[in-house]
């Protein structure tokens, strides 16, 4: 009987699957080993997803062997060079809820394969493919490559668990790695995430989010607080003028024309908004000025606010704070004392009290 030769590859596929297959038909149990994980980081109002499967070293030699080095045949599926599936079992998918840029390639959103390539002297690649669905490197087809980019790998403490996290995170950013053995592979992702925050606040607009002057007010508030679309955000706080005309929206409005350099305009709108201000808004607003230092001005909004709540304590304690501010010891005091004759709270008492004193009138 004539010797048979069985493809070490295609064993290991088959008793891969038929465990996979066992398992849907039984009940779900603990896999073993390189169990799954998922690991997610929201970047903006943006997530990016890696879901894997976590091998152990286990005292086994890793790179060139275990994963060998560069693009290799898989012996079994396709038998196009391909990279490491970056992980064990099914694919690594990389998912992404928005555009982005992966190191430095334009990608769409969408579900991913993720594959990494190391090379002898700690370069890679990474490589991202639209097929996501497929088991490991087996069925690798470059013509469904979305991208591929160079990375430099870093040599990291030993991890024992191939692990992948997120670091290094900004406002429109993140390094996604993958660390292993004594290895770290590097991925920049980034996103336009003022762009995707407006592009979904107008979709937003057109549902019950709508319906309501805080959804206008908060996205053009969103666009004055990080400098875009003013143009449109303009738009927007009008629209929320015209369901209730408030100290927000007028206050927004407001900022919205000295950005776009209409001082005169803008403080017109912004005299129309301290007239309708209540207390705390008024009281928010001065210490605001302060914080800009302006403290003329913010004096002017305090003194204002003690006119129209006399018997409010926490005003007059605010006017004496930017009054010591400004180094008038004097009204500074006055304005203190005036807040403790008026029973105030407990943390305004200690705050009046604690200034009291450092000016030296207690």
């Amino acid at each position: 009987m004539p010797k048979l030769t069985v493809n070490r590859y295609a064993v290991l596929f088959c008793l891969a699957f038929v465990a996979l297959t066992s398992r849907s038909q039984n009940i779900t149990t603990p896999r073993v080993p390189s169990p799954a994980a998922t690991v997610s980081q929201t970047i903006g109002i943006s997530t990016v997803t890696v879901s894997y499967s976590r091998p152990s070293v286990k005292g086994r030699p890793v790179w060139g062997a275990l994963v060998p080095y560069g693009w290799n045949k898989q012996g079994f599926g396709l038998g196009n060079d391909a990279p490491w599936r970056a992980g064990a079992n099914e694919n690594t998918v990389l998912h992404l809820s928005h555009a982005a840029t992966v190191q430095g390639h334009a990608v769409p959103a969408g579900d991913y394969g993720l594959f990494f390539v190391i090379n002898k002297d700690n370069t890679g690649e990474v490589v991202l493919s639209r097929d996501y669905r497929s088991w490991g490197s087996f069925f690798y087809d470059p013509q469904h490559d979305e991208m591929r980019a160079n990375i430099s790998l870093r040599t990291i403490p030993n991890t024992e668990l191939l692990t992948y996290e997120f670091q290094d995170i900004t406002k429109n950013s993140a390094e996604l790695v993958l660390n292993w053995e004594k290895m770290q592979f590097p991925v920049k992702i980034e996103l336009a995430v003022d762009d995707i925050v407006m592009a979904n606040a107008a979709q937003e607009l057109k549902g019950p989010t709508g319906f309501n002057w805080t959804g206008f007010s908060s996205a053009a508030n969103y666009a004055l607080q990080n400098k875009v679309n003013y143009d449109q955000a303009l738009v927007w706080v009008d629209q929320a003028i015209a369901i209730n005309s408030n100290f927000t929206d007028l206050s927004v409005k407001a900022g919205l024309l000295k950005a776009t350099g209409k001082d005169a305009e803008a403080d017109n709108v912004m005299k129309t908004a301290v007239n309708v201000a209540t207390e705390n808004e008024l009281n928010n607003y001065g210490y605001q000025l302060l914080a800009q230092n302006q403290q003329d001005k913010a004096i002017e909004v305090f003194v204002l606010n003690t006119q129209r709540h006399p018997q409010s304590a926490n005003v007059f304690d605010s006017l004496g704070e930017a009054y010591a501010l400004k180094g008038d010891k004097k009204n500074a005091v006055v304005n203190f004392k005036k807040s403790l004759s008026l029973n105030p709270p407990a943390g305004t008492r200690a705050n009046s009290e604690k200034y009291l004193k450092q000016l030296g009138a207690m």
